[in-house]
């Protein structure tokens, strides 16, 4: 099930975005097959068993060294829709697997290439983690207090603008594959990702609405309306009032001065207001306003912990959580109303489909007993 069921997809196990890229795909109902290393390299990634951007998919381990490992896997490819990695530049190409390789062997394959700086550019060969790359564009000197920017977890970098960015790349070609019979090279980089996810700011720029300090502007913390308060129990909520009807219902609630409704947008007064927000909010605990503005237009909800987040009762009514081996766990999203995606499989342990993907795909009995004997896969 899924819109993506019958799309064949050959991931280059990596770290990062890679992998959540593949997720996706398996979410939305692709093959997703997993080329592992056959013996597992030292690695900040966790255990693939253990990783939940392994489920859905399936396992196979191959010595990329050995040509036979190599031949394998550009077999698999004239018979793959979609394959992707996510090395330095030439790595692909020194190992045998690089794009011009494998458009040979299926001239509409599409191939995703997810790195951080790019393919090009003086700091393609690089070094660098989704920090540095969104440290030149602007994202992360945006985020933070006035003294200090923040790391953003590896949302804005790793997953919005890497994985999400390659997954846009791989299905557009996709659908451009349908036209032309012809596939392409998708340069699917952090950098460029994280940049596009900043277009906003330059609207805002070029309107008179933006100033390059943190906290001083609408959406980083600096209006009063938009941002977290500290509640009585040390937790906190966040405030995001920004129309002004529900800037009103937001005063109203907590019972402020009716003067604040009309100077919304006064910025001499944005010091005050806040001072009176955060005194207000620290008289009662976040659950407490929680129960108060629940159902109102004030915009005004409890900022609860991802382990909470399970057992919101919104959450719950949309399943947005699942369960695959006793671990919560996001759903597959977005949903669909005819080709609902079924819940993922359990991932699997490096290597544990090999040959049953190769008997799938086409390798006869004979051919994966030699390979056996020759290349170390589980």
């Amino acid at each position: 099930m899924g819109p993506l069921a019958g799309i064949k997809v050959i991931e280059m196990k990596g770290i990062g975005p890679g992998p959540y890229g593949g997720q996706i795909l398996a979410d939305l109902g692709a093959e997703v097959i997993v080329v592992e290393r056959a013996s597992r390299p030292n690695s900040i990634a966790p255990p693939s068993n253990s990783d939940v951007n392994s489920r859905g998919k399936r396992s196979i381990a191959l010595d990329l060294k050995n040509p036979m490992g190599i031949e394998t896997l550009l077999k698999l490819v004239e018979k793959a829709d979609v394959i992707f990695e996510g090395n330095r530049p030439g790595v692909a190409e020194r190992l045998g697997f690089g794009p011009d390789i494998c458009l040979k062997r299926n001239p509409a394959i599409v191939y995703g290439r997810m790195t951080g700086w790019g393919q090009t550019g003086p700091l393609a060969n690089s070094a660098g983690h989704d920090y540095n790359y969104i440290s030149i564009t602007g994202a992360a000197a945006a985020i933070g207090t006035k003294n200090q920017p923040i790391l953003p977890l590896n949302l804005v970098g790793d997953y919005a603008g890497g994985s999400m960015f390659l997954v846009i790349g791989i299905l557009s070609a996709l659908l451009e594959v349908k036209v032309s019979g012809k596939g392409q090279v998708i340069d699917s980089a952090i950098t460029d990702g994280s940049a596009h996810l900043m277009s906003m700011l330059y609207t805002f720029s070029k309107a008179g609405l933006w100033r390059n300090v943190r906290e001083s502007n609408l959406l980083d913390g600096g209006a009063p309306y938009y941002r977290p308060y500290e509640t009585a129990d040390g937790k906190h909520v966040s405030v995001g009032a920004i129309e002004s009807k529900f800037f009103a219902q937001l005063i109203t609630l907590l019972g402020l001065s009716k003067e604040f409704i009309e100077d919304q947008n006064n910025f001499e007064r944005w010091p005050e207001m806040r001072l009176a927000l955060e005194a207000t909010f620290k008289t009662k605990t976040r659950d407490q306003w929680v129960e108060i503005f629940e159902g109102t237009d004030a915009c005004v909800m409890g900022i609860i912990d991802f382990t909470e987040a399970v057992e919101h009762p919104h959450n719950k009514a949309r399943n947005t959580y699942i369960k695959i081996n006793g671990q919560s766990q996001p759903a597959p999203a977005p949903k669909f109303s005819r080709t609902s995606c079924d819940i993922p499989s359990a991932p699997p342990a490096e290597g544990a489909d090999t040959k049953a993907v190769l008997s799938d795909w086409g390798f006869d009995q004979n051919s994966i007993d030699d390979l056996e004997k020759n290349i170390v896969f589980n």
